[in-house]
C-alpha cells in the first residue's frame, strides 16, 4: 500500500470522482455567490461611508466600496437579508466540508504545476480552501459570540472574504465549464486531469454516490432546520439550537423579546439612567438642548412597528415602538423640518463596538424613525434602552444605538 498522499493509490474511497466533485462544486457557486453579495448588503447597511464609527475595516481603499446609501423600505430588508445569510452560511457547511474531502487528493499531487494554468489552478484551491475554511469559522463564531481569533471580527471577515472570493471566481471560471460536462453524464468519463480524483485501486463501495449525496443533504437540512428558528418568533424560534439566541424569548410581556446586549453587560446603572439624573443632549446648528424624559414625553409622539435584525442573524418580529421622530429633535436645535441632515448618536455605555453610531440623512428623514420611549404599549426595559434608544426601519440592530445620552445633527 502506498503510505504517501501524492500517490492516488493513497486515496482508495470509490466516491471520489468528476461527477460527484462536479455536483457539489455547482452547489456551492450558486449558495457562495449568494453569500457574498448578501455580505456585501451587510456591509453597505452600515453606510460605511458615512463616518468612520460605522466602519471597523482601515486602510481598506477600493475594497469598501458599496453602491448606494442604505435605503429604510422595506422595512424588513435587512432582516431578510441578513438572515439569508447567516443561515444559508451554516446550511452550506456539510457541502464544503463534503466537496474539501473529495477534492484533497489535489492538494499533495506532484508535480505542483504542470503548466500556468495548472499552477493558476493549484494557486487558486490553496487560497479557496484557506479562505473558506477561515470565513466560514470565523462566520460560526461570531454567530455564537465565541471571539476566539485574534483582532475584531469585522476586518477579518471583511479582509478574508476578498482574498476567498478572488479565488472562488478564479477557480469557477477554470472550473464550472467541465463541471457542467460531468453533470450531463451519469457515468464518469475520465480526463487526464481527473485522474487526481479516482483512486486507481479503489476499496469495496459501502455507500453510492448518490446516497452520499443525501447524506449531505440530509445534514445541511438539519442545520437549516436548527438555525432558521433564529429569524422568527414563538415556537420556531425554539428549534434554533445552534444559534445564541434561540430557544424561548426572554422574560414575558411588552419587553419578552430578544436582545443582544443587557443594560449590567454594557456598565449602564440604574442610578445613571433615573429621572433625576438622566438628560438628552441635542447638539446641531450651533445650538445645544438638553431634554429629560419627562421633557420628551411633552413633544409629539409617534408610533412605528418595526423589527430588531442582528449581524449574528437573529432577527424578531415586528414591535410597536412609541417616541419622538428623529427629524423632530432636528427642528429643535434649528434644522427646518424635512431638512434633517446626519446624526451621530452616542450612548451611555463607556465600552464595546458601536458605542456611538451614525445615520444617514434618508433615515433621520424617515417618519418611523424614532427616538423610542416605550414599546409594546410599555415604558422600554433597562435591557432594551431605557430611558430612550433609537429604532430606525431596516437598519442593523447595533445602529439602533441603547441608552442614548447624545445626539449631534451636521454633515458626517
Amino acid at each position: 500500500m502506498p503510505r504517501s498522499p501524492s500517490s492516488p493509490a493513497f486515496w482508495r474511497s470509490p466516491l471520489r470522482g468528476p461527477w460527484f466533485t462536479s455536483v457539489l462544486g455547482i452547489v456551492l457557486l450558486g449558495g457562495i455567490t449568494v453569500l457574498f453579495v448578501t455580505g456585501l448588503l451587510s456591509y453597505a447597511a452600515y453606510n460605511p461611508g458615512l463616518s468612520r464609527v460605522n466602519d471597523m475595516t482601515p486602510d481598506k481603499g477600493l475594497l469598501g466600496f458599496y453602491l448606494f446609501s442604505w435605503p429604510t423600505d422595506p422595512h424588513w430588508l435587512y432582516r431578510l437579508t441578513q438572515g439569508v445569510h447567516v443561515t444559508l452560511g451554516i446550511t452550506l457547511i456539510p457541502v464544503l466540508l463534503a466537496k474539501l474531502w473529495s477534492v484533497v487528493p489535489k492538494l499533495f499531487a506532484l508535480p505542483p504545476a504542470r503548466s500556468l494554468a495548472h499552477a493558476l489552478e493549484r494557486i487558486s484551491l490553496l487560497l479557496l480552501v484557506g479562505g473558506a475554511l477561515f470565513e466560514f469559522i470565523t462566520g460560526v463564531l461570531n454567530v455564537q459570540l465565541d471571539y476566539l481569533f485574534p483582532g475584531s471580527f469585522y476586518p477579518l471577515h471583511f479582509y478574508g472574504a476578498w482574498v476567498f472570493f478572488a479565488a472562488f471566481v478564479t477557480h469557477a471560471v477554470l472550473k464550472t465549464p467541465k463541471a457542467l460536462r460531468n453533470l450531463r453524464h451519469l457515468r464518469e468519463e475520465h480526463s487526464s486531469e481527473d485522474e487526481e480524483l479516482v483512486s486507481p485501486d479503489p476499496a469495496e463501495p459501502t455507500v453510492s454516490r448518490r446516497g452520499a449525496l443525501g447524506f449531505v443533504g440530509g445534514g445541511s437540512l438539519l442545520l437549516f432546520a436548527t438555525t432558521a428558528g433564529q429569524s422568527f418568533d414563538g415556537p420556531l424560534r425554539e428549534t434554533a439550537l445552534l444559534a445564541p439566541h434561540g430557544g424561548p424569548e426572554p422574560g414575558s410581556g411588552p419587553g419578552g423579546f430578544q436582545i443582544n446586549k443587557t443594560a449590567k453587560s454594557r456598565g449602564i446603572s440604574a442610578t445613571e439612567t433615573s429621572e433625576e439624573a438622566w438628560r438628552l443632549v441635542v447638539e446641531g446648528h450651533g445650538r445645544t438642548v438638553r431634554l429629560s424624559r419627562d421633557e420628551l414625553l411633552q413633544l409629539p409622539l409617534h408610533s412605528a412597528a418595526l423589527p430588531i435584525a442582528c449581524v449574528e442573524g437573529w432577527s424578531t418580529s415586528d414591535q410597536w415602538w412609541r417616541g419622538v421622530r428623529l427629524r423632530d429633535l432636528a427642528v429643535l436645535v434649528g434644522y427646518e423640518e424635512g431638512a434633517a441632515p446626519d446624526v451621530l448618536v452616542e450612548s451611555l455605555q463607556r465600552h464595546g463596538a458601536f458605542r456611538r453610531a451614525a445615520l444617514r440623512y434618508n433615515q433621520v428623514r424617515d417618519a418611523r424613525s424614532l427616538l423610542a420611549l416605550y414599546v409594546n404599549g410599555e415604558p422600554l426595559t433597562p435591557d432594551h434602552g431605557y430611558p430612550a434608544r433609537i429604532i430606525v426601519p431596516a437598519a442593523p440592530g447595533v445602529l439602533n444605538t441603547k441608552w442614548v445620552a447624545r445626539m449631534t445633527f451636521g454633515d458626517l
